[in-house]
């Protein structure tokens, strides 16, 4: 049952988590699977759930792919770019973000083509997802990734002849894109990471003395999936979860 009231205790981390079902539609190059996209200042976990693919990567160790099975985890640092492919049609994984809330601020930027890249309001107008039923949007999406798999296609091409330019372009349009986003991400991280952190270190601080005061108010929270199971995503179908959780007192037993 849920009980009282007050500052619920924050997911551990100050991370953020989504359950994804991968596109299980063909893009325009035939390979099934979601939008190719890096993050700037995240790193991203898959923990997989369910069915089988991979995550092809772009990164300075060049082109890479890496499996993925039900158990398997596997977490990329920013920078990394990545493209999950769903071989059997049944791809679930637990996405797990670093610094919840920058994803949704803007942190993922898609790969689309540089013409794109170089115009803001461009890109603001190839990324966004409209319309008015779940068909609409769901087409919309997969516009979004044919035309991210185009730039990502063309980056690969640069870097398999040798280009040591490709990413580094990339990464001048990423930064020109997000330069008016740094406020906002600063207070994000200053509200969750950075508070995580002083919260530690506090707890740290009360056991050096020996106090036990700090675990006299300590609690149990509970999150739930929001609902939304049409959301759509840059990779594929998310099943969110309410990012704040609940007090909540469990069975007393005796």
């Amino acid at each position: 049952m849920t009980i009282g009231e007050g500052p619920v205790p924050a997911f551990p981390g100050a991370v953020g988590f989504t359950h994804l079902r991968v596109y299980d539609t063909p893009a325009f190059d035939g390979v099934i699977g979601g939008s190719p996209h890096v993050h700037l200042a995240s790193v991203e976990a898959y923990l997989v759930t369910a069915g089988a693919g991979e995550v092809v990567t772009l990164s300075a160790e060049g082109e890479q792919r890496f499996s993925l099975r039900p158990g398997e985890v596997v977490w990329f640092e920013p920078g990394v770019i990545h493209r999950l492919v769903n071989m059997d049609g049944n791809l679930e994984i637990l996405c797990v973000m670093q610094n919840a809330g920058l994803p949704e601020a803007g942190d993922a930027l898609l790969t689309f083509p540089d013409e794109v890249l170089a115009d803001p309001a461009r890109y603001q107008r190839a990324s966004a997802i409209s319309g008015t039923d779940d068909g609409e949007r769901l087409r919309a999406a997969m516009v979004r990734r044919d035309l991210a798999i185009e730039g990502f296609e063309t980056l690969r091409t640069r870097m398999s002849s040798g280009s040591t330019e490709a990413l580094t372009d990339l990464f001048s349009r990423a930064a020109m894109l997000a330069r008016h986003l740094l406020p906002s991400w600063k207070q994000l991280v200053k509200e969750g990471p950075s508070r995580e952190v002083r919260a530690t270190s506090l707890r740290l601080a009360s056991l050096s003395i020996g106090d036990p005061t700090m675990f006299a108010g300590a609690r149990v929270a509970r999150t739930r999936p929001s609902g939304d199971h049409h959301g759509i995503g840059m990779c594929g179908r998310l099943d969110g979860y309410h990012p704040e959780g609940t007090l909540v007192q469990g069975e007393r037993r005796a």
